[in-house]
Formats: structure tokens, sequence, C-alpha cells
């Protein structure tokens, strides 16, 4: 058996967010899939296959150039009452019980240690972690301990936070022009401290204790050595805090591997506790908290505000959200870079004499090919063709209709009936598909499209 670890994984993602930022490549959010799923319209769970991909690329409708993006994490907000778990070395991804959380003031707070009682059982957080925004660990009335990783800035709030996500990441530089935010959070990355013992936890509470034991932490500690403070109930260790005899609390430093040595408690001890050390992640909790968070997933935005010069459909839907790398032009052989395109071809007609309207299918009276209307004007048809319709081309100066409505007109005889998208949606790579339920625009909204990868 084997696995990846999270140390890739950030570097996959991290490969990816600096390709994206690249001058050399162009990733744009599309959309698409004006029609019906099915007959109740109920979005089917995405295919990772070659024809699902192939009729996602037929369906698009518009694209705009992908320039937001972060690292992310899961979104908890603090809520009164609720349980949180303490960062633990040895558990995998999320606990059921998170152990950070977003404050009110989009503030990220990690759990060092969990409120306890006596008889060792978790206990709900009544008070809400604020201040000590330097980064030093803080206990709070319910027996909680926390430490600030970093706040959200306004701009990265509107931009990133989401229902489910909120963004993350390390700060590199900083000036006296940058946000107050980043400065803050770059002065917690600065004050990390390499190798904390920021947790303990009790395997077996052990048998026989009338006194609380002591705890002697050892390691190859190459500067302040941890303590710990363990308490006993019904004869059992039932917790081991940060917080010792004296009321205070060292978290050490310079550990890489740590061992709990429990001594003491009485002449009745017939079971010694077993009691784990907690290692902060390697480069000293706040010190990059995508580590600390365990972030291995990248949130992308982009914000389609009306029809975007006309290269977005207004007044019609759409179901799918995807992510496209490097699409080709109109040509088939020059990068598309443009911020907006649209991905539909485009009908011109000569006359009108019944409206046509978005949603409907049209037929050419000479040709017989069929096509999906997504948008009309009073001159033109944009359209897309499916496997239900086929793919043949419309004829210069023939008639179209629509199937089962009213729409009929002619198509110009003095020009190329069709015009070509500006986007060759069948170039580029697809990385990511979404299916959704129908998603209406209309001239005064504005999409907020957040992507999120997850590896």
């Amino acid at each position: 058996m084997a696995i990846i670890t999270n140390p890739i994984k950030k570097q996959v993602i991290q490969n990816l967010k600096d390709d994206i930022d690249s001058s050399g490549t162009h990733y744009y959010a599309v959309i698409g899939r004006s029609e019906d799923w099915n007959e109740t319209d109920a979005a089917p769970v995405p295919v990772n296959s070659a024809r699902e991909e192939r009729n996602f690329r037929l369906g698009l409708q518009s694209a705009k150039k992908v320039s937001d993006l972060t690292f992310c994490v899961p979104r908890y907000n603090w809520s009164s009452g609720a349980i949180y778990s303490a960062y633990d070395d040895s558990v995998v991804g999320y606990p059921t019980q998170t152990y950070y959380v977003m404050n009110d003031n989009n503030q990220i707070y990690m759990c060092i240690q969990q409120g306890r009682n006596a008889a060792g059982q978790a206990q709900v957080s009544t008070q809400q972690p604020t201040g000590n925004l330097d980064g030093t660990p803080f206990d709070t009335s319910d027996g909680y301990i926390w430490k600030f990783l970093y706040s959200i800035g306004a701009l990265d709030a509107s931009k990133f936070i989401s229902a489910n996500y909120i963004p993350i990441q390390k700060v590199i530089t900083t000036d006296s022009d940058s946000p107050a935010a980043l400065i803050e959070q770059k002065a917690v990355q600065d004050a990390a401290i390499v190798g904390q013992i920021v947790g303990f936890a009790v395997d077996s509470g052990g048998a026989g204790y009338d006194t609380a034991p002591a705890i002697t932490v050892t390691g190859n500690v190459g500067g302040i050595k941890a303590k710990g403070g363990a308490t006993i109930s019904g004869g059992q260790v039932s917790k081991v805090t940060l917080i010792d005899s004296s009321g205070s609390y060292t978290l050490g430093s310079g550990y890489t591997f740590a061992n709990v040595t429990v001594t003491g408690g009485g002449s009745n001890v017939t079971k010694p506790a077993k009691v784990r050390a907690i290692l902060g992640s390697p480069l000293g909790l706040g010190a990059d908290p995508r580590d600390d968070l365990r972030s291995t997933a990248i949130m992308l935005n982009v914000k389609p505000s009306g029809n975007e010069s006309t290269d977005f459909i207004v007044g019609n839907d759409f179901r799918q959200v995807g992510l496209l790398k490097n699409p080709m032009d109109s040509s088939g052989s020059v990068l598309f870079t443009e911020t907006t395109g649209i991905c539909l071809k485009k009908l011109i007609l000569s006359t009108v004499t019944a409206t046509f309207s978005p949603d409907n299918k049209i037929v050419g009276g000479t040709s017989g090919n069929i096509a999906l209307i997504d948008k009309v004007d009073s001159s033109a048809i944009w359209y897309h063709q499916t496997e239900d319709t086929g793919f043949g081309n419309f004829t210069a100066g023939e008639g179209v209709s629509e199937l089962n409505d009213s729409g009929v007109g002619v198509l110009d005889i003095s020009v190329t009936p069709y015009v070509n998208p500006e986007i060759d949606t069948m170039t580029g790579e697809i990385l990511y598909i979404d299916n959704r339920a129908s998603i209406t625009r209309s001239d005064d909204q504005t999409e907020d499209i957040k992507l999120v990868i997850q590896i």
C-alpha cells in the first residue's frame, strides 16, 4: 500500500498556481450548456471520459480569463456551543470537530488545546477567539487554547470567501504599502518557533492513580523544554494540558521528535498511562498556515458582469462551468489571449418574418441541419450543435425555422451564412468540469464563479 503525502499535494497545487500566474499560459473559466439536462433538469455527476469532455466543449457559450486565485481550505465559522478538536499531528485531513475557526472579523485561529473537564470530557466552546494578533497562544475561560494565524483582508474576502471555503496563503514579502492583514500575518510567520510541543494526547489513562503524576517530555530538544500538567479522574490520567502546576504553559522549542514519560501518581498504580506528544508543523505553527491547516486545494475566481462587451449571453441560462487552458482562436492555430471570448457560432439573417427564441431548435429548409439557439437579436442567431442535432453547416440563402415554434427567417445569401466563434472550443485542455442547476443571466447581473480544485 502507498500514499500520496500532503507535501506533494501542496507542490502540485503550487505548480498549478505558478502556471496560471505565468504570462505564457492562458486559463479561462468557461460556461455553457443552455439545454435541459433531462426531463427534470437535474444535473448529473460528471464523468471523467473523453465523450463527456467532448460534449462539454460542444455546449460552451463564453469564456473569461482567470487572474484571481489562491490556496484555500474548508470554511469553519466559530460558533458558540460547538466542540472543537485540538490540532493533532496523527490526524489525517480534517476531523469531524475541526481544529481551526474563522471568527466574526474574518480572523483565523487554530485550536491547540481542547477545553475538557476534570474527567477528560470535551467541553463546548463559549468564548470566541479574538485578539493576540502577534500569534502568542492564549487560553480562554472555557479551557481552550488558541493561536492566531492570519486575517482575511476585505479584497480577498470579496474574491475568495465562499459558503464552503476560505483563502489561505504564505506571505513572502511586505512593505509599507502592503495591506495591514498581510503585514500582520508576515509578523506571525517570522515569529514562528520551530519544534514546539503543541499538545498532549492521552492514548491510555492507565489505572490506580491517587495523585497527579509528573509529565516529562524528552527528545532531541535543542532549545526550551516543553512542560505539561496531568489531571486524574477515577484512578486514571484523564487529560494532560499544556498548563503545568505553576499555571503557565511552555511549548518548548527545537523538537523534531519527542517522548512523554508519566511518573509517580501514588503507590497503587497498576497500569501506567500512555501519553503522546503532539508536535507542531515542521517550520513552527504560523510559519506557513497552508501547512498548519493542511491546504491541498486552490480556488479560482472570475466575475462575469452583464454581457461583457457581448461575449457573455444574457437572457438565457447555463448549466456547466469549467476550466480551459490555452485554447486557440477560431483559426485553430493561434492562441486566444483576450480577456473574454464567445464560443458560439452565429448565423446572419437577411429577413426575419417571425421572432426566434433562445432554447428552441432551428432547422435549415434546404440543408436540413439542426441547431440549438443560445441567443438572438434582430439579424442574428447564436447557436451550438450536439450529438443529438448533428453537426452540419447551414447554406447561404436558405430559410430557417424553429421546430415546434414560430420563428422563421432567411439566411443572408451575400455572406458566409455562419460566423465562427472567437474561441475554437475543440482546442486547449479541459481541466475541470462542474455540472450545476440552471443559472439564468441578465444585463444587470454579475456571476461570482469560484472553482475549487482539490488534490
